[in-house]
């Protein structure tokens, strides 16, 4: 791969998840760590990314320079296969609590005429269900944050404990090669294990390319997922790992 198409692919990942390390990227990109190395420096250089000890950051306006239109647009098959796959999952008059993402987006398009109740922060599922008039919608409040039309804060947090949902589909930045859930978004992260603490059966959505993942900040372990879907293609030892953890994997 030409330098030049490499920063960009590196931004494109960091800027998607926030942060990410020195090993992930080689493992990504198929280049060795020093090469990686050299390539961070450069765009630290340039004001690009911000160069940490083992990796890089995203700058603190990724959110902004990402926007969910954006994210929405990458990796669609993948993320299609996985909701469709999920949507199965899904019995008439099952109460599931939807995350927040672009994955859960396509799960509440297939949702869509379902006799069943859907509990979201997210603004982009609402987009989708507003106008069903067989789901029952329930909407957390909260505090917006508008890159990623989702809800957060401790009212968000306060109305997932009055919760009691069947499953929940829960997103992502990634998967760890150990099988540990990482995430990159602060105001995210207590809303996801509020949701697994709300659910009887935890669902992770994650596509082929959120293996072994990036994340500075770890929502749960893989013993906390009861089943993992993702596609053909997915790491194979990440997945084993999730297995022996107890978690059933679904391949799209």
């Amino acid at each position: 791969m030409l330098q030049h198409l490499r920063h960009a692919e590196i931004m494109r990942r960091v800027r998607l998840s926030g942060a990410t390390s020195v090993r992930d990227l080689a493992a990504q990109l198929g280049v060795s760590p020093s090469t990686i190395r050299r390539d961070l420096e450069v765009l630290d250089r340039d004001g690009t990314l911000r160069r940490v000890r083992g990796g890089a950051l995203a700058g603190a306006d990724a959110d902004t320079d990402r926007p969910f239109a954006e994210v929405a647009g990458v990796d669609e098959q993948d993320k299609e296969s996985v909701a469709a796959r999920a949507a199965q999952l899904v019995g008439d008059g099952d109460v599931v609590l939807l995350d927040i993402g672009t994955t859960t987006m396509r799960l509440a398009c297939r949702l869509r005429g379902r006799r069943v109740t859907v509990v979201t922060s997210s603004l982009a599922v609402l987009d989708v269900l507003r106008d069903d008039p067989v789901v029952e919608l329930l909407l957390l409040g909260g505090m917006l944050r508008r890159p990623y039309h989702s809800l957060v804060g401790v009212l968000t947090e306060e109305a997932l404990g009055q919760v009691c949902a069947d499953r929940v589909f829960l997103g992502a930045s990634g998967v760890r090669a150990d099988g540990q859930l990482v995430d990159t978004t602060l105001a995210e992260v207590p809303l996801k294990r509020a949701m697994i603490a709300a659910a009887g059966q935890v669902v992770l959505l994650v596509d082929r390319h959120k293996f072994p993942g990036t994340g500075a900040l770890r929502v749960c372990g893989p013993e906390d997922i009861d089943v993992l879907v993702t596609n053909e293609g997915a790491d194979a030892s990440t997945l084993r790992a999730c297995a022996d953890a107890g978690a059933e994997v679904l391949l799209a």
